[in-house]
């Protein structure tokens, strides 16, 4: 960063108004934009209301903005500051909905106390989508010249089946750099694993259960999967770690079976959660499991079982250190903090991979409290993030 960029970055780091970031950050709070997972897109939810109060807020910056329904109450937006010339572009991108808030206490009502701002969202990730509306405000009114272009880009459904960034990876738009603000406590992230799901079905026969030795416990044979998978993460440690992510991981989740106790059951199923590298495969994933499962036929001939097709299926997401968009965040990073700092894997799964651009995850909050019943941000980070996604923009659009 030479020592003009320096002067720039230096006048726009004064200006930062925090007041601002807290009052979008309380405003989003505020509209309810729940995930309808499964269900009918409704008010309160889907992310119609976020997403029109988000593109209304990107009009008044001045951005040139645009809407697109992935399917009908459920936009992406985006808003756009075309640089002077062909210069790279960086694109500012996060998630519009929310999880359910059905146990929380008065999630929509944003409350600030004790350097934090608490509700549904305020954390995972509005705080983020706040933090951009500021760096968006500081570039207009300082009248700063950009090269690049820079984009804002609100997606719907991360937290379901992630079919907002799905869309623009078909559709558009494409960025030389992505950041992602989902909450990593302003962690640099190049890298997470990705999460593929599926369910293992096992089967028996039915017969009353006073005559079990007629019939075959599909639960049994079940159990004797979850015991000859129980090793199944030590085979995964001892293979080459990826270099930030380390190891892939295996873990049953949710298992099903049996309708009545007086009937011995004829079918039984295990979804297993499977976090894979970069360079892992479907294929590799479904080799190691009927390898394993395989050796159960030895024991028992009439054993059956079957792998269905990918419950959850979100790929790795894998960007070298080396990039621009990374070092300029841990540059900014150390400048801010004082200390060293490094890359890192994100620890959960994103919109990332599907956008078709080199993304990194990097924002405010702790990831403890995304989904909690009592979620907040630290004020600090809110401050520390803006500054940190305006070195960005100072170090790769000017």
């Amino acid at each position: 960063m030479n020592d003009m960029i320096k002067e720039k970055l230096g006048i726009l780091t004064d200006s930062v108004s925090l007041e601002s970031i807290k009052t979008h950050l309380k405003e989003m709070i505020a509209i309810p934009s729940v995930n309808p997972m499964d269900s009918a897109p409704r008010p309160g939810y889907r992310e119609k209301e976020i997403a029109e109060y988000y593109l209304d807020q990107m009009n008044q910056l001045g951005m040139d903005v645009s809407s697109r329904d992935v399917t009908p109450g459920r936009p992406n937006v985006l808003g756009v500051v075309h640089g002077t010339n062909a210069g790279a572009s960086l694109m500012l991108c996060g998630h519009l909905d929310t999880v359910p808030a059905e146990v929380y206490d008065d999630p929509y009502n944003a409350r600030e106390a004790d350097g934090r701002i608490y509700g549904r969202g305020s954390c995972d990730m509005k705080a983020a989508l706040a933090c951009y509306l500021e760096v968006i405000r500081l570039v207009k009114e300082s009248d700063l010249k950009l090269e690049g272009t820079l984009i804002l880009c609100g997606v719907a459904d991360e937290e379901w089946q992630m079919i907002g960034s799905r869309d623009i990876g078909q559709h558009g738009p494409f960025a030389d750099h992505c950041i992602i603000g989902e909450p990593s406590s302003l962690a640099v992230c190049p890298a997470h694993k990705g999460q593929y799901g599926l369910f293992i079905r096992t089967f028996g026969k039915a017969v009353h259960s006073s005559i079990p030795d007629e019939g075959a416990n599909a639960i049994e044979r079940m159990a004797k999967i979850v015991t000859a998978l129980s090793d199944y993460n030590n085979e995964l440690s001892s293979r080459e770690p990826h270099p930030l992510c380390g190891h892939g991981s295996y873990s049953p989740g949710v298992i099903r079976g049996g309708d009545i106790a007086s009937v011995v059951p004829d079918f039984c199923e295990l979804e297993i959660d499977r976090r894979l590298l970069p360079g892992d495969t479907i294929e590799s994933v479904h080799n190691d499991i009927e390898r394993i499962l395989e050796a159960l036929r030895i024991d028992d001939p009439g054993f059956r079982y079957e792998l269905s097709k990918s419950s959850w299926n979100i790929p790795a997401n894998d960007v070298s250190v080396d990039v621009p968009v990374v070092r300029s965040l841990i540059n900014a990073a150390e400048v801010l903090t004082g200390a060293k700092s490094e890359a890192s894997a994100f620890p959960g799964a994103t919109d990332a991979p599907f956008l078709g651009s080199p993304t990194i995850i990097c924002g405010p909050g702790n990831l403890t409290q995304a989904h909690s019943i009592d979620e907040y941000v630290e004020i600090e980070q809110l401050e520390r993030a803006t500054l940190m996604y305006l070195h960005a923009v100072c170090d790769l659009l000017i």
